[in-house]
Protein backbone atom coordinates (compact mmCIF):
# COMPACT_ATOMS: atom_id res chain seq x y z
CA UNK A 1 0.00 0.00 0.00
CA UNK A 2 1.11 3.14 -0.52
CA UNK A 3 1.86 5.60 2.29
CA UNK A 4 -0.83 8.28 3.32
CA UNK A 5 -1.43 11.37 5.24
CA UNK A 6 -4.99 10.79 7.20
CA UNK A 7 -7.16 12.12 10.05
CA UNK A 8 -9.61 9.73 11.43
CA UNK A 9 -12.89 11.33 12.38
CA UNK A 10 -16.05 9.87 13.44
CA UNK A 11 -19.68 10.75 14.17
CA UNK A 12 -21.58 9.05 16.40
CA UNK A 13 -19.12 6.03 16.65
CA UNK A 14 -19.54 5.84 13.12
CA UNK A 15 -15.83 6.06 12.43
CA UNK A 16 -13.57 6.88 8.83
CA UNK A 17 -10.47 7.35 7.12
CA UNK A 18 -9.95 11.24 5.79
CA UNK A 19 -7.77 11.72 2.83
CA UNK A 20 -7.34 14.77 1.25
CA UNK A 21 -8.21 14.50 -2.89
CA UNK A 22 -8.09 14.77 -5.83
CA UNK A 23 -7.25 10.93 -5.24
CA UNK A 24 -8.12 8.27 -6.73
CA UNK A 25 -7.90 4.76 -4.59
CA UNK A 26 -7.28 1.06 -5.31
CA UNK A 27 -10.47 -1.30 -3.32
CA UNK A 28 -7.78 -3.32 -1.90
CA UNK A 29 -6.37 0.21 -0.25
CA UNK A 30 -9.42 1.12 0.87
CA UNK A 31 -9.78 -2.23 2.63
CA UNK A 32 -6.11 -1.83 3.93
CA UNK A 33 -6.88 1.30 5.44
CA UNK A 34 -9.97 0.05 6.96
CA UNK A 35 -8.62 -2.88 8.12
CA UNK A 36 -8.71 -2.75 12.35
CA UNK A 37 -5.84 -5.00 13.40
CA UNK A 38 -3.23 -4.07 10.74
CA UNK A 39 -4.02 -0.70 9.55
CA UNK A 40 -5.62 2.31 10.67
CA UNK A 41 -9.66 0.77 11.25
CA UNK A 42 -12.64 2.35 10.11
CA UNK A 43 -16.16 1.64 8.40
CA UNK A 44 -14.98 3.69 5.27
CA UNK A 45 -12.89 5.74 3.56
CA UNK A 46 -13.61 9.45 3.11
CA UNK A 47 -11.45 11.87 -0.03
CA UNK A 48 -12.57 15.39 0.95
CA UNK A 49 -11.30 17.33 -1.88
CA UNK A 50 -10.80 21.37 -1.91
CA UNK A 51 -13.23 23.23 -4.42
CA UNK A 52 -16.02 25.64 -5.13
CA UNK A 53 -17.64 23.32 -3.62
CA UNK A 54 -15.84 20.97 -1.94
CA UNK A 55 -15.71 17.61 -3.15
CA UNK A 56 -16.76 14.29 -0.94
CA UNK A 57 -16.56 10.39 -1.98
CA UNK A 58 -16.97 7.66 0.45
CA UNK A 59 -15.75 4.03 0.14
CA UNK A 60 -16.73 1.34 2.75
CA UNK A 61 -14.62 -1.15 4.39
CA UNK A 62 -14.99 -3.89 1.50
CA UNK A 63 -13.66 -1.16 -0.99
CA UNK A 64 -17.07 -0.60 -2.17
CA UNK A 65 -18.18 2.93 -3.37
CA UNK A 66 -21.42 4.41 -1.81
CA UNK A 67 -23.97 7.04 -2.88
CA UNK A 68 -24.14 8.72 0.22
CA UNK A 69 -22.88 8.86 4.10
CA UNK A 70 -24.43 10.96 6.26
CA UNK A 71 -22.00 11.45 9.06
CA UNK A 72 -19.46 11.41 6.98
CA UNK A 73 -20.58 14.36 5.27
CA UNK A 74 -21.03 15.73 8.81
CA UNK A 75 -17.16 15.06 9.20
CA UNK A 76 -16.11 16.46 5.52
CA UNK A 77 -18.00 19.44 6.59
CA UNK A 78 -16.33 19.98 9.82
CA UNK A 79 -13.27 19.17 8.23
CA UNK A 80 -13.12 21.43 5.61
CA UNK A 81 -14.52 24.19 7.35
CA UNK A 82 -11.65 24.22 9.73
CA UNK A 83 -9.47 23.96 7.25
CA UNK A 84 -10.11 27.50 5.79
CA UNK A 85 -11.65 25.76 2.30
CA UNK A 86 -14.80 27.40 3.44
CA UNK A 87 -15.23 30.64 4.09
CA UNK A 88 -18.60 30.36 5.77
CA UNK A 89 -20.52 27.89 8.71
CA UNK A 90 -22.93 27.82 5.87
CA UNK A 91 -21.93 26.25 2.40
CA UNK A 92 -22.04 23.10 -0.14
CA UNK A 93 -20.81 19.73 -0.47
CA UNK A 94 -20.62 18.17 -3.72
CA UNK A 95 -21.21 14.40 -3.22
CA UNK A 96 -22.12 11.64 -6.11
CA UNK A 97 -25.70 12.29 -5.65
CA UNK A 98 -25.62 15.78 -6.09
CA UNK A 99 -24.68 18.64 -3.84
CA UNK A 100 -25.72 18.98 0.08
CA UNK A 101 -25.74 22.12 2.05
CA UNK A 102 -24.21 21.93 5.41
CA UNK A 103 -23.88 24.19 8.02
CA UNK A 104 -21.38 24.13 11.02
CA UNK A 105 -22.44 24.67 14.61
CA UNK A 106 -19.97 25.31 17.45
CA UNK A 107 -20.35 21.91 18.75
CA UNK A 108 -21.76 19.81 16.24
CA UNK A 109 -22.66 19.91 12.28
CA UNK A 110 -26.14 20.15 9.91
CA UNK A 111 -26.30 18.60 7.01
CA UNK A 112 -28.91 17.95 4.25
CA UNK A 113 -29.25 14.39 3.22
CA UNK A 114 -32.10 15.25 0.99
CA UNK A 115 -35.95 13.68 0.25
CA UNK A 116 -36.53 10.15 1.22
CA UNK A 117 -38.86 8.50 -0.89
CA UNK A 118 -40.95 5.95 0.81
CA UNK A 119 -41.28 3.31 -1.83
CA UNK A 120 -43.90 0.96 -0.32
CA UNK A 121 -43.69 -2.04 1.73
CA UNK A 122 -42.07 -5.91 0.47
CA UNK A 123 -42.21 -8.64 2.94
CA UNK A 124 -39.06 -10.36 3.36
CA UNK A 125 -38.28 -13.74 4.78
CA UNK A 126 -41.16 -13.74 6.47
CA UNK A 127 -41.30 -10.14 7.77
CA UNK A 128 -42.55 -6.66 6.67
CA UNK A 129 -40.08 -3.79 6.01
CA UNK A 130 -40.33 -0.11 4.70
CA UNK A 131 -38.77 0.42 1.79
CA UNK A 132 -36.72 3.73 1.36
CA UNK A 133 -34.68 5.59 -0.82
CA UNK A 134 -32.53 8.53 -0.08
CA UNK A 135 -29.62 8.57 -2.64
CA UNK A 136 -28.93 4.92 -1.18
CA UNK A 137 -31.42 2.06 -0.79
CA UNK A 138 -32.94 1.21 3.17
CA UNK A 139 -35.20 -1.34 4.27
CA UNK A 140 -36.67 -0.65 7.79
CA UNK A 141 -38.32 -2.86 10.12
CA UNK A 142 -40.11 -1.86 13.26
CA UNK A 143 -39.91 -4.24 16.34
CA UNK A 144 -40.41 -4.52 19.61
CA UNK A 145 -36.84 -4.09 21.00
CA UNK A 146 -33.86 -3.51 18.97
CA UNK A 147 -31.33 -4.74 20.77
CA UNK A 148 -32.85 -8.42 20.40
CA UNK A 149 -32.31 -8.50 17.04
CA UNK A 150 -29.55 -10.53 15.88
CA UNK A 151 -28.75 -7.51 13.24
CA UNK A 152 -25.39 -9.09 12.03
CA UNK A 153 -27.23 -12.38 10.97
CA UNK A 154 -30.36 -11.07 9.42
CA UNK A 155 -29.06 -7.60 7.99
CA UNK A 156 -26.13 -10.14 5.61
CA UNK A 157 -29.13 -12.63 4.91
CA UNK A 158 -31.28 -9.88 3.32
CA UNK A 159 -28.26 -8.31 0.54
CA UNK A 160 -29.35 -11.18 -2.16
CA UNK A 161 -32.75 -9.49 -2.03
CA UNK A 162 -31.49 -6.53 -3.36
CA UNK A 163 -29.80 -5.99 -6.85
CA UNK A 164 -27.31 -3.85 -4.70
CA UNK A 165 -27.70 -4.77 -1.81
CA UNK A 166 -29.03 -2.38 1.08
CA UNK A 167 -28.99 -0.87 4.32
CA UNK A 168 -31.34 -2.39 6.91
CA UNK A 169 -32.47 -0.67 10.00
CA UNK A 170 -34.26 -2.13 13.23
CA UNK A 171 -35.95 0.21 14.96
CA UNK A 172 -38.90 0.74 17.56
CA UNK A 173 -41.00 4.10 18.98
CA UNK A 174 -39.74 5.02 22.19
CA UNK A 175 -40.51 8.17 24.63
CA UNK A 176 -41.59 9.88 21.54
CA UNK A 177 -38.35 9.35 19.00
CA UNK A 178 -36.68 6.85 17.41
CA UNK A 179 -34.35 3.71 18.88
CA UNK A 180 -32.43 1.73 16.32
CA UNK A 181 -29.53 -0.36 15.10
CA UNK A 182 -28.44 -0.89 11.79
CA UNK A 183 -26.63 -3.13 9.50
CA UNK A 184 -24.67 -1.03 6.44
CA UNK A 185 -24.16 -2.90 2.87
CA UNK A 186 -20.35 -3.48 2.54
CA UNK A 187 -19.59 -2.64 6.76
CA UNK A 188 -22.10 -5.24 8.92
CA UNK A 189 -23.51 -3.53 11.85
CA UNK A 190 -22.39 -0.10 12.84
CA UNK A 191 -22.72 2.31 15.86
CA UNK A 192 -24.86 4.74 13.37
CA UNK A 193 -25.55 5.26 9.95
CA UNK A 194 -26.78 8.83 8.85
CA UNK A 195 -29.23 7.96 5.97
CA UNK A 196 -30.53 5.17 7.94
CA UNK A 197 -31.18 7.82 11.08
CA UNK A 198 -32.93 10.13 8.61
CA UNK A 199 -34.61 7.37 6.75
CA UNK A 200 -36.45 5.94 10.35
CA UNK A 201 -36.94 9.49 11.17
CA UNK A 202 -38.85 10.06 8.00
CA UNK A 203 -40.78 6.96 8.14
CA UNK A 204 -41.33 7.32 11.91
CA UNK A 205 -42.64 10.38 10.73
CA UNK A 206 -45.00 9.04 8.22
CA UNK A 207 -46.37 6.18 10.05
CA UNK A 208 -46.70 7.45 13.46
CA UNK A 209 -47.10 10.97 13.29
CA UNK A 210 -43.76 11.97 15.36
CA UNK A 211 -43.39 15.92 14.60
CA UNK A 212 -40.30 16.89 13.32
CA UNK A 213 -37.62 17.84 14.87
CA UNK A 214 -37.30 13.36 15.31
CA UNK A 215 -35.13 12.44 17.86
CA UNK A 216 -32.89 9.24 16.94
CA UNK A 217 -31.13 7.12 19.25
CA UNK A 218 -28.64 4.16 17.67
CA UNK A 219 -25.57 2.58 20.06
CA UNK A 220 -23.14 5.55 18.93
CA UNK A 221 -25.10 8.39 20.61
CA UNK A 222 -28.15 10.58 19.02
CA UNK A 223 -28.82 12.74 16.52
CA UNK A 224 -32.09 14.86 15.68
CA UNK A 225 -33.61 14.77 12.39
CA UNK A 226 -35.61 17.87 11.12
CA UNK A 227 -38.00 16.88 8.07
CA UNK A 228 -38.55 20.64 5.98
CA UNK A 229 -40.34 20.42 2.89
CA UNK A 230 -39.77 16.55 2.60
CA UNK A 231 -35.87 17.16 2.90
CA UNK A 232 -34.01 15.28 6.05
CA UNK A 233 -31.17 17.46 7.32
CA UNK A 234 -29.55 15.52 10.25
CA UNK A 235 -27.72 17.11 13.54
CA UNK A 236 -25.25 15.38 14.88
CA UNK A 237 -21.36 15.66 16.16
CA UNK A 238 -18.54 15.30 13.80
CA UNK A 239 -15.46 14.68 15.49
CA UNK A 240 -11.58 13.97 15.40
CA UNK A 241 -9.94 11.18 16.90
CA UNK A 242 -6.10 10.87 15.78
CA UNK A 243 -4.22 11.94 12.82
CA UNK A 244 -1.22 10.02 11.57
CA UNK A 245 0.72 8.37 8.36
CA UNK A 246 0.45 4.71 7.09
CA UNK A 247 1.92 2.83 4.20
CA UNK A 248 5.23 2.81 2.62
CA UNK A 249 8.08 4.08 4.29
Amino acid sequence: MRSFQFTKMQGLGNDFVLLEGPLSLAAEEIIELCDRRFSVGADGVLVVTRGDPVRMDYWNADGSAAEMCGNGLRCVARYAYDKGWARDRNFTVATPVGERGVRVLEDRVEAELGRPTLNGEREIQGARYQLVDIGNPHAIRFVDDPSSVDVAAIGSSLQGEFPNGVNVEFARIVNGGVEMRVWERGIGETLACGTGIAVAAAVAAERYGLESPVAVSVPGGEASVDLRDGVAWIVGPAEYSFRGSVGER
